[in-house]
């Protein structure tokens, strides 16, 4: 039961709002002076503080500072927008003008007990998460995964440049997430941009924004992504396929601050961390002049590289459990076991879609999973034999993810389709058509 203090001098005021809160079930104290309630009570005791502004003594806006956590609605005879202004500066959650209907009283307090419900819900879920994986729900208690997240917890705070490493499936997004979470730039907005994901002849639009009349098609004014993002961060996925013009354009964000809008003359500050990340090798792409060197180094300050799942051991049985309990929390549905014979099926598997496959299985098994609530070999759809569609062609002990990729499209395009091969690869349609269009794999049909 919601508990509410009332601080008012006036007796017949005070005792009549009193009353009116207990006939709808709050528990009510109440003082007659800001100094009388601090001596009775612990105001952080309290779901709500009710105060007049006008008291004997010390204001009633003086309990905003004195009331930690508990939010405070302040009551003024005077409805005047400056003592409004004064009030919600000074951090009240709200304030109502006397005399105030008994019906508007009652509806500000039950949405402001339902917000500071909600806000309370969430900090605890959030202190959850925080105790039970440290960087922003990412799990992993292997080496590779325990200096991801050293390197996060050292560079967070700062406002260097990051480019973050590894292969589609990793969570590149994710430690971009973590890494604003942890800045000074957390309240601010987060703007991630899948740059393989825009046609080339848009992106220029997409990133920086154009003016009206800027081209055929430009009927009004577009604000950029860029400048979307200022005051907080910038996440440019798949950073690897921006087209050289682009990167020119984006090298001088960084090096000036600055971004001009496509048929604008005037530059327009920006103030933004930028994350960048890719699945290529940008240091090859530069030695080919396929990547602008002067923008590569502005980009790798610092490095984050995610390993890859099957290199991942001790994990594998970790996150298949989070995710299939993640699963089963999205679909409503009751827990799932995941037998002994899934797990060794989980752990030998070599997951070339990483984290984004394994996450895509459980989901699949958390579907169709019977009424004995096991997660049975076959529900993940994934084929571990010498001749499955999953098994690698033989190439050799050392294979690239990219020769793996290539080597199984050509040999498997012509039985499947584009969504099977998806499937099967343990990656989108999409994701399917970008590497394809990368690796210069055309479709047969």
């Amino acid at each position: 039961m919601n508990q509410i203090l009332i601080i008012e001098d006036e007796p017949v005021i005070r005792e009549a709002l009193a009353q009116l809160l207990q006939r709808r079930g709050y528990q009510v104290a109440d003082a007659g002076s800001v100094e009388d309630a601090q001596s009775r009570y612990e105001f952080e005791a309290f779901d709500l503080i009710i105060a007049d502004v006008r008291l004997p003594g010390a204001p009633g806006t003086d309990v905003i500072a004195r009331a930690g956590h508990t939010p405070v609605l302040i009551m003024t005879s005077y409805a005047s927008v400056r003592s409004a202004v004064e009030s919600m500066k000074l951090g009240a959650v709200d304030y109502v003008a006397k005399p105030f209907d008994h019906d508007d009283l009652v509806l500000t307090v039950e949405r402001i007990l339902r917000q500071h419900r909600l806000e309370r819900q969430n900090q605890a879920l959030k202190t959850d998460l925080a105790q039970a994986y440290p960087v922003s729900g990412m799990i992993g208690s292997c080496s590779g995964m325990q200096e991801v997240f050293a390197r996060i917890d050292k560079i967070a705070a700062t406002n260097t440049t990051v480019l973050v490493l590894g292969e589609s499936g990793t969570g590149k997004e994710l430690v971009a997430r973590a890494l604003h979470e942890r800045s000074a730039r957390c309240n601010d907005p987060f703007v991630a941009v899948n740059c393989a994901a825009i046609p080339d002849s848009l992106i220029e639009s997409e990133l920086f924004g154009h003016e009206k009349g800027a081209f055929t098609g430009a009927d009004s004014t577009r604000t950029g992504l860029i400048e979307s993002a200022d005051g907080g961060t910038l996440f440019l996925d798949e950073i690897g396929d921006l087209p050289q013009p682009s990167q020119a354009h984006l090298l001088r964000v960084l090096q000036d601050g600055e971004v001009r809008r496509i048929g604008s003359e005037r530059a327009r500050h920006v103030d933004l961390r930028l994350i960048a990340a890719t699945n290529r090798d940008l240091k090859a792409m530069v030695q080919e002049s396929e990547f602008r060197s002067d923008l590569y180094f502005r980009l790798r300050v610092m490095e984050i590289d995610l390993p890859p799942l099957r290199e991942r051991g001790p994990d594998l049985v970790e996150l298949a459990r989070f995710l299939l309990a993640k699963a089963c929390k999205q679909l409503n549905k009751p827990p799932l076991e995941l037998p002994a014979d899934t797990l060794q099926l989980v752990t030998s598997y070599p997951w070339p879609g990483n984290v984004r496959e394994l996450e895509n299985a459980m989901q699949r098994a958390a579907i169709l999973a019977g009424e004995d609530r096991m997660v049975h070999r076959d529900l993940l759809a994934i084929d571990p034999s010498p001749g499955g569609a999953t098994e690698p062609p033989p190439m050799g002990d050392a294979v690239s993810l990219e020769e793996y990729f290539r080597a199984f499209v050509l040999e498997h395009q012509d039985q499947c389709t584009e969504t099977e091969l998806a499937r099967r690869l343990g990656i989108s349609r999409k994701a399917l058509w970008e590497r394809r269009r990368r690796l210069g794999i055309p479709r047969t049909k």
